[in-house]
């Protein structure tokens, strides 16, 4: 595997692993290679500077003892794990109070969202998950729904 740092012509800067040099030349030949930011097509790959570890360095970090191994690394060691551009931090954000500020129904979200509309069920914001043509109808049916960005950490019961 290897790491890349990408940019595409909107000048957004993000990071991507592939298997190989020529696995990253397939993929952007094939079009299957995007912006990580705005889902631009028109991606390549951006300077970077190799990482080297020293033999010392390398020695040093094999040899440390199992506590080390399992506290848990600073951000800064987890890159991705904290977000990479503002547009990120915003989709977190977004995402927090999304799931603190409504309730979570899972796949029984048509069904509630329909029983909300209907008067049937407290009215109340949910999320949870619906298959696309569920969803195209709850529209078609005026009841007002939108996608999320991202799938929920929590699970149904």
């Amino acid at each position: 595997m290897i790491q890349f740092s990408l940019k595409c012509d909107n000048d957004h800067r993000f990071d991507s692993w592939f298997k190989s040099s020529a696995a990253f030349d397939d993929l952007q030949a094939r079009g299957h290679v995007s912006c990580a930011i705005c889902g631009s097509p028109r991606v390549e790959k951006a300077m970077m500077a190799p990482r080297v570890s020293t033999r010392d360095t390398a020695t040093a970090h094999d040899q440390g003892d199992d506590q080390d191994r399992d506290r848990p690394k600073p951000a800064a060691e987890r890159p991705l794990s904290a977000p990479a551009s503002a547009a990120e931090q915003a989709l977190a954000d977004l995402r927090r109070r999304i799931e603190a500020e409504s309730d979570y129904v899972g796949d029984r979200f048509v069904e509630e969202a329909r029983r909300i509309h209907d008067g049937d069920s407290d009215a109340r914001a949910i999320h949870g998950e619906a298959r696309l043509e569920d969803a195209r109808q709850l529209i078609e049916d005026g009841i007002p729904v939108t996608p999320l960005s991202f799938l929920t950490n929590r699970k149904a019961n």
